[in-house]
């Protein structure tokens, strides 16, 4: 009997955890089991949020020894994603000078002004397409401007490329990744010297540019005697960024579809041939990141699932911890569109005092305070829903791509009160699933570059919709509930911006 093939290894990286995965890809069939799963715990160092980057690289060293095991000691290749915008310096000899800092640290706190006198947000937009978010790579690297360490560097690698760096010892910049640094042209798919010379950011610490399926090194001998795998291991440049591989992983035919990758953000939007650079897009604040195959994500990010998940570490601190099974059907229970809140409001994105944020939203909204828990949990997925819908309508009016169904990938894909929610919303069905998509996008693009799977992007989408589970959500409801739930957000945003400019809070 013929040997099974070998196996494909995903190191995913996410916000919250990260996982190794086994893929194999064979006679039509498209698998994927998990081989190791382990914690990502950021650290507070003073004042400064970090990742625990060491911590992490123990886990895909801990993972690849679980794959080994499973698979026999003998792996096809490895791909490595992560989160996007974060980043680790090293000096000229290749040691890092200090522990990436986290995105949700408040260094870049009012950054964006300062970059914005050097060059105007229309300016930025243009040339990069990308949304304002305040925790973009160009922001960072502005505040680390005239630091020590930033004097110190020879080298910047993006979070994957910086772990594929310590498996391979070959540095390199991988595109999809690369393009959410807000320092990436989408029409050129080249660094904008425009942008890094306006800001003062040396393009000669980032390392050569490489495309998804491209080769990324070998495992180090060390790597391999740490994990007890056999080489030759190749590592393969993946979407590196997980959106770009979790959009790749999404099992849609065709062109008319939208896609919500779902975790601790929420990343809505559709996949174009070309970037959207109007002023309209940028007032509407979508992003242009490039994918694979040349494809354009088209979307909005959205704050995600990571309001529930500090409300419940918030409630587990005060003594009060719950079970997420009976704190949805409390939710499911609970009256609906009873308050809303914008998820996307960057009041939201430091941790801690989730819920105490969420009801003073309410209240600045003039919006009834959720009286326990399961309805603060209504009030989150209400409000994602909401905002999944604006995002799904915005895409498809700015992009004039029209979209007859939504796929939901990624955690939230598990989340079936939120699936419906947003089917009910957006008044379209949802396509739940796969909750891997990262991986899986991760796996297909390193058997593509292996040709263990023919074709593009569409014979992949379809080998997934063919072997992945699914399931389905059709609208129900009455749509104008959610019309009348967008107005009453729109209203509080508009006393907002009042208040901001010298109104009266109401």
């Amino acid at each position: 009997m013929p040997s099974a093939p070998r196996p494909f290894a995903a190191v995913d990286l996410g916000a919250a955890s990260g996982r190794v995965m086994l893929g194999r890809v064979a006679d039509g069939e498209l698998s994927l089991t998990e081989a190791h799963r382990f914690p990502n715990e950021p650290v507070r160092v003073g004042p400064t949020l970090h990742w625990d980057i060491l911590a992490l690289y123990r886990g895909v060293l801990d993972g690849l020894r679980a794959a080994g095991r499973t698979a026999g000691g003998r792996l096809a290749s490895v791909g490595v994603d992560s989160w996007a915008v974060d980043y680790g310096l090293l000096d000229a000899s290749g040691a890092l000078l200090g522990n990436p800092v986290h995105y949700r640290d408040g260094r870049t706190e009012g950054v964006a002004a300062r970059v914005a006198e050097a060059l105007p947000p229309r300016d930025l937009y243009a040339a990069t397409g990308l949304q304002e978010l305040p925790f973009n790579t160009v922001y960072q690297l502005a505040a680390a401007r005239d630091t020590p360490q930033l004097a110190a560097a020879r080298t910047l690698l993006l979070i994957p490329d910086l772990i594929a760096y310590w498996l391979t010892g070959v540095a390199g910049t991988e595109l999809t990744n690369a393009s959410t640094t807000q320092l990436i042209d989408p029409r050129t798919r080249d660094w904008s010297p425009v942008v890094a010379d306006a800001v003062g950011v040396d393009l000669g610490l980032f390392p050569p540019l490489r495309l998804p399926g491209a080769p990324a090194g070998e495992l180090l001998p060390g790597v391999l005697d740490g994990t007890g795998l056999t080489g030759p291991v190749p590592v393969t440049a993946v979407g590196s960024h997980d959106t770009a591989s979790a959009v790749a992983g999404v099992p849609a035919a065709g062109e008319r579809f939208a896609y919500i990758a779902t975790g601790t953000w929420s990343l809505a939007g559709v996949e174009l041939d070309a970037p959207v650079l109007s002023e309209e897009s940028r007032r509407a604040n979508f992003t242009n990141e490039l994918g694979v195959d040349g494809t354009v994500r088209y979307l909005r990010n959205i704050m995600g699932l990571w309001l529930l998940q500090e409300c419940l570490r918030d409630w587990a601190a005060a003594g009060e911890p719950h079970d997420l099974g009976p704190l949805l059907e409390r939710a499911a229970a609970a009256a609906p569109l009873r308050s809303v809140v914008d998820a996307g409001d960057p009041a939201f994105i430091a941790p801690g005092r989730m819920p105490e944020r969420i009801a003073r939203a309410c209240r600045r909204g003039g919006q009834p305070v959720p009286r326990d828990a399961g309805e603060t949990v209504r009030c989150v997925l209400d409000s994602l829903a909401l905002a999944h819908r604006a995002a799904v309508e915005d895409a498809v009016r700015l992009s004039g791509r029209a979209v007859d169904t939504v796929h939901v990938v990624g955690g939230g894909a598990r989340n079936a009160l939120l699936c419906q929610l947003t089917a009910d919303a957006c008044g379209l069905p949802v396509v739940a699933g796969p909750a891997e998509a990262a991986a899986l996008g991760n796996v297909l693009t390193q058997a593509r570059a292996a040709g263990a799977v023919a074709g593009g992007l569409a014979e992949s989408r379809a080998l997934l919709a063919a072997t992945q589970p699914l399931r389905h959500h059709e609208p129900s409801g009455d749509r104008a509930v959610w019309d009348r739930a967008a107005a009453r957000l729109a209203d509080a945003g508009a006393a907002d911006a009042e208040t901001a400019f010298g109104g009266k809070e109401k």
